[in-house]
């Protein structure tokens, strides 16, 4: 089984939810991770925002502007009445939640919440979109099975059992589409968790091959956003693309590699660029793919990466060495 996970800007607009549907429908069975769409989580960190000030009435405003938008976007992705109704409901009735939040007093707790309806909100509207098709696809919250411990460290052992359980109670579907970033009691794995929650799902159930699809094509050669023409570096082992993300790459979360590094390879694809877009029956469309080969012994340690050092440019031996490593490849 292959883990697929895809970023707010793959589900970012109607169209993009039915190209992605059509690259997932290979008949093949897979877990897919969906990230909230793109837009949204900065709206809801704003409602949140607002919400601390004490500021109901523009938390109000910013709540009613996104359920415009999701309002508008149902009558885009649905063809059937039944489906674009049941979509809508479950969208009303999150807007409605969002709007008795707002009469709350605000905790980190309250914000917490907030911020994980827009991972609710795709999920469901993909999964509806899926079942329209006729496809065997199911929903597995990831309130079910994804929990950190007291120190906000995924439980890998508790995921682990919980996930396999549902998987098992859930036999015969191709798709299983789960939330990326949202975890049990209400919390989540921080900005950029979509792609840790895909690389934990991946190593729980000893998946063939983590993808990780997003609107860029891979750690390129340089920082693409200072450098013109730069070219993606087709292969890379875990700890080159753990120091990589640390020390700025944007592709990947910092802490998502550890996961996956005992057993699963993890690529990197695109297929948003013109010459990927008429692959999109295919799960691997990338022509400029990256790569992270599984490395047979690892210096990282156990802890998720970014915990190594405070300051790792003045910190340790260790770290200079991978930061002159780093500049020396030119890599990004």
């Amino acid at each position: 089984m292959k883990v697929l996970k895809f970023g707010g800007t793959s589900v970012g607009s109607p169209q993009r939810m039915k190209e992605v549907s059509a690259l997932i429908n290979d008949g093949k069975q897979k877990i897919v991770v969906l990230s909230a769409m793109s837009g949204t989580t900065n709206s809801l960190v704003e409602i949140a925002s607002y919400l601390k000030k004490n500021n109901r009435e523009a938390a109000n405003v910013c709540i009613n502007r996104l359920r415009h938008i999701y309002k508008e976007h149902v009558g885009n992705l649905h063809a059937k009445p039944e489906f674009a109704e049941r979509t809508m409901q479950f969208l009303l009735g999150t807007f409605d939640n969002l709007l008795s939040m707002v009469s709350r007093d605000y905790t980190p707790e309250l914000e917490k919440e907030i911020l994980a309806q827009g991972e609710l909100m795709s999920t469901n509207m993909v999964i509806a979109y899926l079942q329209e098709q006729g496809i065997k696809a199911t929903l597995i919250p990831a309130l079910d099975y994804m929990m950190i411990d007291e120190n906000g460290e995924p439980d890998l052992h508790y995921i682990k059992e919980h996930l396999k359980d549902i998987l098992k109670k859930q036999p015969g579907y191709e798709i299983y589409l789960t939330q990326g970033f949202i975890t049990r009691e209400i919390d989540n794995l921080q900005r950029g968790g979509s792609d840790y929650t895909a690389c934990l799902i991946g190593a729980a159930v000893g998946a063939e091959e983590i993808q990780i699809w997003t609107d860029i094509d891979g750690m390129h050669n340089n920082d693409p956003r200072i450098v013109e023409h730069t070219t993606p570096v087709r292969q890379l082992n875990f700890e080159e693309a753990a120091e990589l993300a640390y020390f700025g790459a944007k592709i990947l979360h910092p802490t998502c590699i550890q996961p996956a590094m005992p057993a699963c390879p993890c690529v990197c694809s695109t297929p948003w660029t013109p010459k990927h877009r008429e692959r999109l029956s295919t799960t691997r469309c990338a022509v400029a793919r990256l790569r992270l080969l599984q490395r047979r012994t690892t210096s990282l340690p156990s802890k998720s990466f970014p915990h190594v050092c405070s300051s790792p440019r003045a910190s340790c031996a260790r770290c200079l060495k991978s930061l002159k490593r780093t500049t020396r490849a030119s890599t990004w």
